[in-house]
């Protein structure tokens, strides 16, 4: 899973504080832009069964 929103690579150094962006690049500095987040994931989710349930009675 992959976010559309991005933040600056450099924020730590350039900025003052993140600086989010749909883009590849900064829009103030022109660095790089990372995902913000990666995906949670945990193999051993005690509680997926019920979410995906959930989730599936929501569509329907």
């Amino acid at each position: 899973m992959r976010s559309d929103i991005r933040v600056c690579a450099a924020w730590r150094d350039a900025h003052d504080r993140p600086v989010y962006t749909l883009g590849d690049t900064c829009p103030a500095c022109g660095a790089d832009a990372e995902n913000s987040a990666p995906a949670p994931f945990d193999p051993e989710d005690a509680y997926g069964e019920y979410r995906r349930a959930l989730k599936r009675r929501g569509r329907e």
